[in-house]
């Protein structure tokens, strides 16, 4: 069998089990949310949102004026051509500002799989925030020693390779929020993936002092995300677990495969904050 599916309904199929984030009323509002309201019938639907009440009464009116209603025993069966279903309409409900940085390291470490996955778990996660958050902004960073801000286009197809010095990615990323995100007025979402090998120890803690200091004070919430790699120590998810422990503000999870994707996906997005 062939189907045509959206790219939205495709991410409404993904998004059964994700909550979306708990978006605060900050500074001027410019996004909307789409939610369903419930506000009449129809004649079909799923069984789910069947309404009894009003089928009874249709099946009432259809005993009555076919001269079969017995007031002696008023037993009304109603049948498929009765049966009437809640019917929705999509609204649009205004949220506030809110913007969701994506951070990759295309280093040498990061082969062409790891730099997949990480691009497939991305566009997901795009993919399903902006179909609910209509005006959601996002921004792209891309790095190796060095970060540097990319467009959309560039962040799922470029493949670079070199050391890695994750804190170049966290300054770039402060520098943004600092400069076009006041965070009174705005909800931001930093998501970094990577595989996990830093240049060195010193350069982890200067990213945990950025964090502690920055990220975790000033963002809705930091996502980290590992993915496997023969060529990667992995160690900076070790580091980040042993210095915020089960701190809130910080989610990390580890991507073994593809098919661990949507797992992934679910403890960035599984949780509504």
């Amino acid at each position: 069998m062939e189907v045509e599916l959206s790219m939205d309904e495709l991410a409404d199929i993904l998004g059964e089990k994700l909550e979306l984030p708990r978006i605060e009323p900050k500074g001027n509002k410019n996004i909307e949310m789409e939610k369903n309201r419930y506000s009449g019938l129809a004649p079909v639907g799923p069984e789910g949102l069947r309404n009894f009440k009003a089928s009874y009464k249709k099946a009432l009116r259809r005993y009555v004026s076919s001269g079969i209603y017995n007031p002696e025993n008023p037993v009304i069966v109603p049948i498929r051509r009765d049966f009437q279903y809640r019917s929705s309409k999509k609204v649009t409900k205004p949220q506030a500002k809110a913007v969701v940085i994506y951070m990759m390291d295309v280093s040498g470490s990061m082969g062409d799989e790891q730099k997949q996955i990480v691009r497939l778990e991305s566009f997901w996660i795009n993919t399903w925030l902006k179909r609910h958050y209509k005006g959601l902004e996002t921004r792209f960073i891309i790095h190796d020693a060095a970060a540097k801000e990319v467009d959309e286009d560039t962040f799922f197809k470029t493949s670079e390779s070199g050391g890695t010095l994750i804190s170049s990615a966290y300054k770039l990323c402060q520098q943004i929020i600092e400069k076009d995100y006041p965070i009174n007025e705005w909800n931001i979402y930093p998501f970094h993936f990577s595989d996990g090998d830093n240049w060195s120890g010193e350069d982890t803690r200067l990213c945990t002092k950025l964090l502690k200091e920055f990220f975790l004070p000033k963002t809705n919430m930091f996502c980290y995300g590992q993915v496997e790699s023969k060529y990667g120590s992995g160690q900076f998810l070790k580091d980040l677990q042993k210095e915020f422990g089960s701190d809130e503000r910080i989610i990390c999870s580890q991507i073994e495969s593809r098919d661990k994707i949507l797992d992934s996906i679910k403890d960035f997005l599984g949780k509504g904050r």
